[in-house]
């Protein structure tokens, strides 16, 4: 099979023509597919992940002769994050790729690597995530009722935006500022120690809550700035990469029991090849996005991240966080971080 590269520009007509064929109409399906599969995920249909996942989809379908059908439904049309997730424990859905930070609702662990400032390129994020980290997470994850694949994929490092009536350059630009977060503990941890005001939000509401300002700003990759159009309702963007972020692909341990061995090696081999692919897209993409967020209106700035991190060793955000996860865990994060207390 020929493998296409994508360039971001090539991503949304990629998307277009990958969505048209694998999500509106996809191949009719074998009238004799013995399992049929739901994928939910909340990125938009031009976001790199969506496009993989599809291929991987199409791929399953194809190399299982037609025995296994996956349909991926993007843009949260199963629900949000958390909706989905319960799904994916209770059978109502098979598959759901789901940020980290969302799992860490239900596996804390899955926080782990989005510790405020630990990692600072992605050659240490995916020699942890790839080695002991990912070990550690992915154990705590199977004990939740839920499979993880082997490799996790990119969500990429996550910024701050904000509306036109404040840029954010310093810890006190931060202090009293309404921002919307995951629904998740860490990161309402980490904006808490540095004197903002967090709100848990799911992603598929966040474009309107910007809009209405019940929010001043959120925090995201810029890839999902992008495909979700926040440029239309932020003005400014710290370049904070204040932490990193990706995403589990988790099945519902009952349906992927259920599949023949070879089937469950076609689903595993195929989604942990599709997310090396999505790595390097995002990377692709994101050397792009500064130019053309900026000329879709955003300004940006690069804030000095050790002001920041001296927030958080005084709030006891490391410490509160080394004792949640454990030491022995945080002893495995910091092998590639190195001493973040």
């Amino acid at each position: 099979m020929k493998t296409t590269k994508l360039t971001r520009r090539g991503l949304l007509g990629a998307a277009s023509a990958t969505w048209a064929t694998a999500i509106l109409g996809q191949p009719a399906k074998a009238a004799a597919a013995e399992f049929d599969f739901k994928l939910g995920v909340n990125t938009p249909e031009t976001h790199p992940l969506t496009i993989r996942l599809t291929e991987a989809a199409r791929a399953i379908g194809a190399q299982s002769s037609g025995r296994l059908n996956v349909t991926v439904f993007s843009n949260s049309q199963l629900g949000g994050d958390p909706e989905m997730l319960s799904q994916v424990r209770s059978g109502g859905i098979e598959l759901l790729a789901v940020p980290s930070l969302t799992l860490s609702i239900l596996v804390p662990m899955s926080g782990l690597p989005s510790i405020g400032f630990a990692f600072q390129s992605y050659d240490q994020v995916w020699a942890a995530m790839d080695g002991g980290v990912g070990e550690v997470v992915r154990e705590a994850i199977g004990k939740a009722g839920i499979v993880p694949m082997k490799k996790i994929w990119d969500n990429g490092f996550r910024q701050i935006t904000s509306s036109s009536s404040r840029q954010l350059n310093s810890v006190d630009d931060l202090r009293g500022f309404k921002i919307r977060v995951p629904v998740t503990a860490l990161l309402t941890s980490l904006f808490s120690g540095l004197g903002a005001l967090p709100s848990s939000i799911s992603y598929n509401e966040l474009y309107s809550a910007l809009q209405t300002h019940i929010v001043e700003g959120q925090e995201n990759p810029l890839a999902q700035v992008s495909t979700g159009k926040l440029y239309e309702v932020q003005k400014y963007c710290a370049l904070s990469n204040h932490c990193w972020s990706g995403y589990w692909i988790v099945a519902n341990r009952r349906a992927l029991a259920a599949l023949p061995a070879d089937l469950q090696e076609i689903v595993s081999s195929n989604f942990d090849a599709a997310a090396v692919k999505e790595r390097a897209d995002l990377v692709e993409m994101d050397r792009s996005l500064q130019a053309e967020l900026t000329a879709k209106g955003m300004t940006f700035n690069t804030p000095d991240p050790v002001q920041f991190r001296a927030a958080l060793v005084k709030a006891g955000f490391y410490t509160q966080w080394q004792k949640t996860y454990g030491e022995q865990a945080w002893t495995q994060l910091e092998k590639y971080t190195g001493k973040l207390t």
